[in-house]
């Protein structure tokens, strides 16, 4: 049988209508839309190997409209990827099924990043093709010379993330980044005219972009524009003008087909209008060996790539194989246990995000993998340093991206380096501006990306430029997030360590506070120990019958230290803990636990920011000092005391809860 382009296509169409019929829930109009496109990207233009999903060269697909999940989960089932089964369509969104509602990151699967906020899969895209362009420099276009692709959907399109993350892509001349513009001018809440009059072409071209403008339907114009595309010195945006929900009589081109299944009916009236006779499910032979064939082409790829690969000499071979992956753990411990010691004879007193500086330039020159940046910041949180290249349009032989005020699309982009292969990214913005790359480092921690978040001024020490700028709630909403550790350090020490922790979890980012004032050397002894792998550690106690237990995090370290001071001259004997990631410290054992908060004594936990993460750990008889409430413009020491968070009032506060004689240390 002679399979024609529309029934491979409109294997697609059934695929996704049928599983979305049988959850009674999903998005059948985009697939029923862009089966099209998506037949012939596949089918004549994209590299990739369903029996070796990581395959280094690949060209990536991003379906960044991730709502439209069941394109991608008929793709990879039709051109044989083991990841996704029949019985996987079948159990589209069911529990533990890997056709999720919306694509879910999974490595070795095809489903290269896990969209469905909109706009995001445009960002990790520009990440992805970025890493490209560092790899093609280091290993020449033989070895790595492919593109990646995305499709987005007019609500991608709408997101603040598309402006921030177009924008720097065009800047970057980011020629390897083809967009697939679902133009179906449809929303869920109806016409896109109701909300959107954007002239996509005149926005593309000031950023920089190529626009191409085509029948999202017509095979040949598709293949023609992607063929154009390829060879631009420039990324390009193909309009596909489409109708969502293709093929349906009464739903095509409305919204009716956009968040909802079909219905039985209209499905049956589908079938009947593209003539498909096949039960739900069920593909004709000969329709399927033509979509595995197209699969079957990749092997063939990817041996001719291993012969080219093969003349290489062994240490290209090893690390492409591996993108760094097997950089010495050995050396970074080596180098951190050297520079504690350097730092322990010489104590210095230093600003943490001078001592994350620091670690960044020391580290840098045993992990070629880091890639740096920062939202416009760079001076300020002291993320570039004397090893940083800087990358642009010219030369991708650097580590080094300045992301412009973009925060977003800057903790976007870091999750598309992440997911390349093997590189490390962390960028830099101030604490507050998280708020910013929020969505972001939520899927960070979704996917389980070793990805690094520098958040510099990290507290009311920032002083004069007031309450907009600092931070209260911050730290308490990134410590709510899943598989998130976050950092904040107290001295050099405990950068080092905390760097040390971020770099090695490779399933977990790391979120590291820093503050902009200087603070003390506080580390009690030189110990190849990392002391904030277990979260929390004793920094001073003065005796072991202490009936004051401080625990505090980065600058309030200092000031707990001084506290204790004062206290012991009332003979109120304490210790200090220092708690640089609660994350951390919440796993571990109980018996650990007890050992450092020591509930036959008073819990006073001290941190300039909203009390809501450490109310768990002084519980009701304890005292948790901070802030509620917004900040004030003022230097710092005068913002501090304002807050009650200056050594006296904390001490008259501690002896007062003492002298309350309904306090019971004993229950």
């Amino acid at each position: 049988m002679n399979v024609k382009f529309n029934q491979l296509a409109n294997a697609i169409r059934f695929l996704s209508i049928d599983a979305v019929q049988k959850a009674n829930s999903g998005h059948p109009g985009m697939p029923m839309g862009m089966a099209d496109v998506a037949t012939v990207l596949f089918k004549y233009h994209l590299r990739f190997n369903p029996k070796n999903p990581d395959w280094i060269n690949r060209d990536r697909f991003i379906l960044s409209a991730g709502h439209g999940s069941m394109l991608l989960y008929s793709l990879l089932y039709l051109c044989g990827y083991e990841s996704i089964s029949i019985d996987d369509i079948k159990n589209f969104r069911q529990l533990n099924s890997i056709c999720a509602g919306h694509p879910e990151y999974k490595k070795g699967t095809g489903i290269e990043t896990t969209t469905g906020p909109l706009g995001q899969g445009l960002g990790n895209a520009v990440g992805m093709a970025i890493a490209e362009e560092i790899l093609r420099k280091k290993f020449g276009s033989t070895i790595v010379d492919n593109k990646t692709y995305v499709i987005a959907s007019d609500g991608d399109l709408m997101e603040g993330i598309s402006h921030e993350t177009m924008s720097l892509a065009g800047h970057l001349k980011l020629k390897n980044l083809i967009v697939f513009f679902d133009n179906n001018k449809i929303s869920i809440d109806g016409s896109t005219s109701l909300s959107v009059s954007d002239n996509y072409k005149k926005r593309f071209e000031a950023y920089g972009w190529n626009f191409l403008d085509i029948n999202g339907h017509n095979e040949k114009q598709i293949s023609k524009a992607i063929s154009k595309a390829s060879k631009s010195n420039k990324p390009t945006l193909i309009s596909c003008k489409t109708i969502i929900g293709f093929g349906s009589p009464n739903k095509s081109g409305k919204a009716s087909s956009h968040g909802s299944p079909l219905g039985d009916e209209e499905i049956a009236l589908v079938r009947k209008k593209l003539k498909w006779s096949d039960e739900p499910f069920t593909l004709d032979k000969d329709i399927l060996n033509t979509w595995r064939e197209i699969g079957r082409k990749g092997a063939k790829l990817e041996d001719k790539w291993n012969l080219i690969l093969g003349k290489k000499n062994s240490k290209i071979q090893s690390e492409i194989k591996d993108v760094y992956i097997n950089s010495s753990i050995k050396d970074l411990e080596n180098l951190i246990k050297n520079e504690k010691t350097k730092y322990f004879e010489s104590k210095p007193s230093m600003a943490t995000r001078q001592c994350s500086s620091a670690v960044i330039e020391s580290v840098s020159n045993i992990l070629p993998q880091l890639i740096g940046g920062s939202a416009d910041l760079s001076g300020s949180n002291n993320t570039k340093t004397k090893n940083s290249k800087i990358i642009n349009s010219k030369n991708f032989d650097g580590n080094y991206i300045h992301y412009g005020v973009r925060e977003h699309g800057m903790a976007a982009v870091m999750n598309g380096l992440a997911l390349y292969s093997g590189f490390i990214p962390y960028g830099g913005t101030f604490l507050i501006f998280s708020d910013y790359c929020k969505p972001s480092i939520r899927l960070s921690a979704l996917m389980g990306l070793n990805v690094i978040y520098i958040f510099s001024h990290d507290s009311i020490g920032l002083g004069e430029d007031g309450p907009t700028h600092q931070p209260i709630e911050q730290l308490t909403g990134l410590r709510a997030i899943p598989n998130l550790n976050v950092f904040r350090p107290a001295d050099i020490n405990e950068t080092l360590e905390c760097w040390q922790i971020a770099l090695k979890n490779k399933n977990t980012p790391s979120a590291i506070a820093l503050s902009r004032q200087k603070l003390p050397y506080i580390n009690p002894s030189n110990s190849e120990e990392n002391k904030c792998e277990k979260g929390a550690y004793v920094v001073k106690i003065t005796s072991h019958d202490n009936k004051v237990t401080l625990v505090a995090s980065g600058s309030e370290v200092e000031l707990a230290l001084n506290v204790q001071t004062a206290l012991k001259q009332y003979n109120i004997e304490s210790k200090v803990i220092s708690m640089p990631c609660q994350e951390l410290f919440d796993k571990q054992a109980d018996s650990f636990k007890k050992d450092i908060l020591d509930k036959d004594s008073l819990i006073v936990t001290i941190e300039a920011g909203s009390v809501s993460s450490w109310e768990k750990y002084s519980g009701d008889k304890g005292i948790s000092l901070g802030i509620n409430n917004f900040g004030e413009s003022a230097p710092y020491k005068k913002v501090y005391d304002h807050f009650n968070l200056s050594e006296e009032k904390i001490v008259t506060t501690i002896q007062e809860r003492l002298r309350n004689k309904n306090l019971n240390l004993d229950e």
